[in-house]
């Protein structure tokens, strides 16, 4: 396999270095320069033209058999007129309903050849639509784009334009139902004039998008989305000689339409320092500072971006070591610099301390900010961001596309700057950044009048809802009929089977098992310490202790306090989380194989060596309850609680309560936090997971130098499962939470499966009730309906159980028939409306056909061996699944689906405001309990018996 990204010039660094001697200083840590790193990155690629404008740029990448396609439009919110706001992304949207030549959903005709990573978004600067399909499925992809490019408005029709505008509501919906989800239109309108063209958000208003008709749709679409207003770039198994036939053959007849012209868009400068103030259901006062900055090919996005970072952007940042950490001001800060095609916004925001002067903590932030611009930042600061970023980078780059890959990066430069290769640009810039070069770049932007957003609580002071028109009769012009004049959609010939990296497992000497899969595509390591602990091991009446005991892993070892050890690893790049689900708790990393000796000294030293001291427990305790009382005030948190506690009742899985409870946690001790430590974060219970361009015996020889004579101590923490829980009588949970736009809708029932059974017919036959976009929960809420932005249903697989979770959020307004939709479409698909063949064979097929592309990076790869392991999997399992999969039949999927779903035993939890939504509820036939969201805080089962 070639590597397509190679460290030249790196200086060899010996992995199996043990740690050093115990001291009480942090040990240095070597890393690979900078420049070394930046150099490694690099996307080669050919690039032409169209005779109608169409720009196409295409990366060769032979890793994987599949090509990432992406089209990128010169077209966002910022083209938008007064009275529009909200266009581009509503078009976003209905250009995913079919086109003349290929009606029907977008997502159909991709999901058949098992096309993944399929979606499309829109922001200031443009839209974006993109998948990536087997290399035998390129031409079919190639004319769904270019349909939808040349051939769109016959198939759209104002049935089509009342269904997404619904979408594209409940989509705001669901953002502004968030705590704090009203700050970004405040940012927005206070740094910009209105009628500036970055002054309104790219969701726009409720009354433009109610104000949208047929007309004006159809108008915009002709003025912005012909082919030489767009950027085609194709990444993966595919070079210019294969590409440049097809793109001719299927883009080349659409005509040239009008070119976006280039809003003038000065960085504003406020007149003076204003001061904004939301009320909002929150639990802490948020506290922002904001300013207009220049944008992405600007000489100072670059040192802008290093300020940020070294201000709030790294764990050792100024912010966060002097604010949180020493002051205890706030409960986090984050600086972030967001460089758009032409201005850009520079926001510092922080959540303040429960029980601080939210005066005193503002009057602090601004300080260390002004003592920031007095003094700049130091080489090591600088230097500890750049390696930082740019070792994300790489990490990102092992995906051709998606949301982050190289297709995007490609298609960024040159939609933007004119340059597919203006990300080499950008690290090069960040890396010759100097402590003067970013206090320069600091004294000219964050000097000037800033705009202070902060949010108080309170009730909100009103919401803008829609106020959709009625439906009316639309004569269809002769355009709105599918025409069908290019022929049928190309078919795809044999795609290429997965490829699923060989599993190997060893021992280290103290018998901590090793599972390693090596992947040379970019010069990395990721590997993973999994203990069998999670919330099933938490401690029961003191919910939280597991997680303040994994968190805190990194908050200060033997030889590091938390910042030192915060720097250590911003200087080799590597990236260090801890997460936990209901079976285990896992501390990951991230880093370029270069500094892997070092990082590997740093992984053992913060599992094996946390200090737990006491200033360090009482602060981080502090941050816990704070993070609780924000889960009590989110949507979908609260429902995740209450349904847990529900479906789980009896089990160690009912723990799973979030971060915990805040009285408990509060009252946990240094003592407390090491003893579960030395209970379930030990080598017994351990194994580690690696994915790798090392091979396996350099990697495990490295492993042993850190973690082959580390020893339990005491005795081990056990898990109880068994007994058969209580029987649930069917109702309805109701958690009030006032002023919500949108209520959180989940349905739960209890299947008596483990996640150890064989799912793999039960998860097939759920793709078509729930399991996928085509899904009928989600096509009936969201597309027929367009109540939801989204819905759907899935066995929530831990070790010892797998119900079955429907999900959804609806607007407030349709709550009740959401929820009795949903029963419904369940009721039917398993008794008078089951699987169908069409269903069946888009369930098989895709699944099939979609493995080359799933596996594509190696996190993926890392995922699947981990869950392998956990439900006691073969190592091999996805290399053979094809076999099974072709061994199914539609009498078996259906039958597995009746005998185990019925939703006359479903128990459900609605999260909204019970004002507006109990009325609904009591509808529907099922007993309707009131719970107030301040009583989901405990850890006991105390709603719905």
């Amino acid at each position: 396999m070639t590597k397509l990204l190679a460290l030249a010039g790196v200086a060899s660094i010996a992995l199996v270095a043990p740690l050093h001697a115990q001291t009480t200083r942090p040990v240095p840590v070597k890393a690979a320069p900078v420049a070394a790193l930046v150099k490694a990155v690099d996307i080669p690629y050919q690039q032409f033209t169209l005779a109608n404008g169409l720009r196409v740029v295409v990366h060769t990448d032979r890793k994987a058999p599949v090509v990432a396609v992406s089209v990128w439009y010169d077209v966002g919110s910022k083209h938008e007129p007064k009275g529009s706001t909200g266009f581009a992304h509503l078009f976003e949207h209905l250009m995913f309903n079919g086109s003349e030549n290929a009606p029907g959903d977008f997502f159909a005709p991709l999901k058949q050849v098992g096309a993944t990573d399929f979606n499309g978004t829109t922001y200031f600067d443009r839209t974006n639509y993109f998948e990536t399909v087997p290399t035998a499925a390129l031409s079919r992809a190639l004319f769904l784009e270019s349909d939808r490019m040349g051939y769109l408005l016959g198939a759209i029709t104002q049935g089509v334009l009342d269904e997404q505008r619904g979408v594209v509501q409940n989509e705001k919906r669901q953002g502004d139902n968030q705590p704090y989800g009203l700050v970004g239109y405040a940012v927005t309108e206070g740094l910009f004039p209105a009628t500036h063209p970055y002054g309104h958000d790219t969701i726009g208003s409720m009354a433009d998008l109610d104000a949208a008709s047929l007309d004006t749709v159809k108008t915009w679409f002709r003025s912005h989305y012909g082919p030489n207003n767009a950027v085609l770039v194709l990444a993966g198994d595919v070079d210019v000689a294969s590409a440049r036939p097809l793109v001719e053959k299927y883009f080349g007849p659409i005509k040239a339409g009008p070119k976006s012209e280039l809003p003038a868009a000065p960085v504003v400068t406020l007149p003076a320092a204003q001061t904004v103030t939301l009320k909002d259901r929150v639990a802490a006062t948020m506290v922002s500072r904001n300013w207009a900055v220049p944008g992405l090919n600007d000489k100072d996005a670059a040192p802008l971006e290093v300020a940020a970072g070294v201000l709030g952007g790294m764990a050792s940042s100024r912010f966060t070591n002097e604010l949180v950490r020493k002051e205890k001001l706030f409960t986090q800060v984050s600086a972030d610099n967001s460089a758009f095609a032409q201005v850009g916004t520079f926001s510092i925001t922080g959540l303040v301390r429960p029980g601080v002067d939210a005066a005193l903590a503002a009057k602090r932030l601004d300080e260390v900010t002004a003592e920031f611009l007095r003094t700049g930042p130091t080489a090591d600061e600088v230097s500890r961001f750049v390696t930082t970023r740019v070792a994300g980078r790489v990490r990102g780059l092992e995906a051709v596309g998606g949301f982050g890959g190289k297709a995007v990066a490609l298609a960024e430069g040159a939609l933007y700057s004119n340059d597919p290769g203006f990300y080499k640009k950008q690290l090069a810039d960040l890396a010759a950044q100097t402590p003067a070069s970013v206090k320069a770049a600091a004294d000219t932007w964050l000097a000037r009048p800033v705009l202070a957003v902060n949010v108080v609580a309170g009730a909100r002071e009103g919401y803008q809802e829609a106020q959709v028109p009625p439906k009316k009769d639309v004569t269809a012009a002769p355009e709105q009929a599918v025409k069908g004049t290019r022929g049928a959609i190309p078919a795809v010939g044999p795609v290429t089977a997965l490829t699923f990296p060989k599993v190997e497992r060893s021992r280290l000497a103290n018998g901590i098992e090793l599972v390693y899969a090596r992947r040379s595509a970019v010069p990395v390591t990721q590997a993973v310490l999994s203990f069998d602990a999670g919330y099933a091991a938490d401690v029961a009446g003191r919910l939280g202790t597991q997680q303040t005991a994994l968190m805190m892993l990194d908050e200060g070892t033997e030889h590091y306090d938390v910042n030192a050890l915060a720097e250590a690893r911003e200087r080799l790049g590597m990236q260090l989380s801890a997460n936990n689900s209901n079976d285990r708790s896992t501390l990951s990393m991230g880093v370029p194989s270069a500094n892997l000796g070092g990082a590997l000294d740093l992984f053992a030293e913060v599992a094996r060596r946390p200090a737990y001291a006491d200033a360090e427990v009482a602060r981080f305790k502090a941050q816990q309850v704070a993070q609780i009382q924000q889960e009590l005030t989110n949507p979908n948190a609260l429902a995740q609680r209450m349904a847990t506690r529900i479906l789980a009742a009896g089990s160690p899985y009912e723990k799973a309560q979030g971060s915990g409870d805040p009285v408990a946690v509060a009252g946990l001790t240094p003592a407390d936090l090491r003893a579960f430590q030395q209970a379930w974060f030990r080598p017994e219970k351990a194994k580690i997971f690696v994915v790798s361009d090392r091979p396996l015996a350099e990697v495990k020889a490295a492993l042993d130098a850190r973690f082959g004579d580390w020893k339990g101590m005491g005795a081990a923490g056990t898990k109880t499962f068994g007994g058969a829980p209580a029987a649930l009588k069917p109702a309805i949970v109701l958690v009030d939470r006032p002023d919500s736009p949108q209520s959180i809708v989940i349905g739960g029932q209890r299947t008596g499966l483990k996640g150890t059974d064989d799912l793999l017919v039960l998860n097939t036959v759920n793709d078509a009730l729930g399991g996928s976009f085509l899904s009928r929960i989600n096509m009936d809420l969201r597309e027929e309906k367009h109540w939801s932005y989204g819905a759907g249903g899935r066995f929530q697989a831990s070790e010892f159980a797998a119900p079955y979770l429907m999900s959804a959020g609806v607007q407030a307004d349709k709550t009740g028939p959401s929820l009795a939709s949903a029963r419904d479409d369940i009721a039917q698909f398993v008794t008078t409306r089951p699987m169908t063949e069409t269903e069946f064979g888009l369930a098989i097929n895709g699944a099939m056909l979609q493995l080359p592309g799933q596996f594509e990076t190696s996190q993926a790869v890392l995922g699947a061996m981990q869950a392998n392991d956990l439900f006691k999997r073969p190592d091999d399992y996805y290399a053979t699944i094809t076999t099974r999969y072709r061994a199914m039949t539609l009498p078996e999927l259906r039958t597995a689906v009746a005998r185990t779903i019925d939703p006359a035993r479903m128990t459900w939890v609605v999260v909204g405001d019970a004002a507006k939504v109990k009325p609904q509820l009591d509808t529907l036939g099922l007993p309707v309990e009131v719970v107030p969201a301040s009583a989901v805080a405990g850890g006991a089962a105390t709603a719905a018996k």
